[in-house]
């Protein structure tokens, strides 16, 4: 039976060093986002030798496809132990097209595929985000133009710095936008505070807007593969108009040359936030699965 428990900050290299042989597609499967969220979501980690797992502590757990080199079909039979042996079904989330496909062939038939649209990744070109040219984007520039006439505004990259006045937007827009899901912001604070708690030593890169002065607008990501960055948190005040399409333009033109793609993660079947990440046209959408085992 593996043994798993909550990541720590020096879990990271040696994470980052098994993912990066993966060339990893999903938005999960950032050791920044694991860090972040896994007190919200109770996610716990194992480690051995070859392999490296996340797992769920809901009433009924859930565990990532393993992710490494060595012997597959024994760790996933391990893990099918582990789940029986507390009365469930093993089930794999964000199941990536080709991890669908690695599970049919080398154990077919043992699975069952569940499409997840609402977790579906968004991925554009760094070079669209950044220029913004053509009819597609008419409107964000037009947002960006009453932005630019509106306010004496600057980007600035996230440091030391400027950090705090980034945790001070970030709960002004929490506090804004409560009445929507009380419990679920708060959560999201919770993970957000502890991502710029530990910023430097998860690598994490940023931006910011100021307008007049004020921090009304900044993101969060890091690095996904080679040639994408994942980005993990965009917020603005939704009451300044263009605020939301000057952080993304600014931040994709200063801060993000040296990727071809970003993932702008998904959209958990929110109707606005899928009407937003599909208004910036994708280049493609990410399939994940959740596969049940049935053998």
């Amino acid at each position: 039976m593996r043994e798993f428990r909550e990541p720590q900050i020096l879990d990271k290299q040696r994470i980052e060093e098994i993912l990066s042989q993966t060339r990893q597609t999903t938005c999960e499967f950032c050791f920044g986002n694991i860090f972040m969220w896994s007190p919200i979501y109770g996610t716990e980690i194992s480690m051995c030798k070859h392999f490296f797992v996340c797992r769920s502590t809901d009433a009924k757990p859930s565990y990532s496809i393993p992710k490494g080199d060595g012997d597959f079909t024994q760790c996933i039979e391990s893990l099918r132990e582990e789940a029986n042996s507390q009365g469930n079904n093993l089930e794999l989330y964000a199941i990536s097209e080709g991890e669908k496909d690695m599970l049919e062939q080398l154990l077919p038939g043992k699975f069952k595929f569940i499409e997840r649209r609402d977790n579906f990744d968004y991925v554009y070109l760094v070079e669209e985000l950044a220029a913004l040219s053509g009819k597609k984007f008419h409107s964000k520039r037009n947002h960006i133009a009453s932005f630019e006439k509106s306010y004496d505004w600057s980007y600035e990259e996230i440091n030391r710095d400027n950090i705090n006045e980034c945790i001070e937007m970030n709960h002004k827009w929490e506090i804004e936008n409560s009445e929507k899901n009380p419990d679920g912001m708060s959560k999201e604070e919770i993970a957000i505070i502890r991502a710029f708690d530990n910023y430097e030593q998860l690598g994490l890169k940023g931006g910011l807007i100021r307008a007049n002065g004020d921090v009304v607008a900044y993101t969060v990501g890091e690095r996904l593969n080679d040639n994408t960055f994942c980005t993990h948190v965009e917020k603005a005040f939704a009451d300044i108009r263009g605020a939301y399409a000057i952080i993304n333009r600014e931040f994709a033109k200063n801060s993000l040359r040296e990727y071809e793609f970003v993932n702008r993660e998904e959209d958990l079947g929110i109707e606005g936030l899928r009407k937003a990440k599909l208004s910036y046209n994708p280049v493609m959408l990410v399939k994940k699965y959740r596969a049940v085992f049935e053998g």
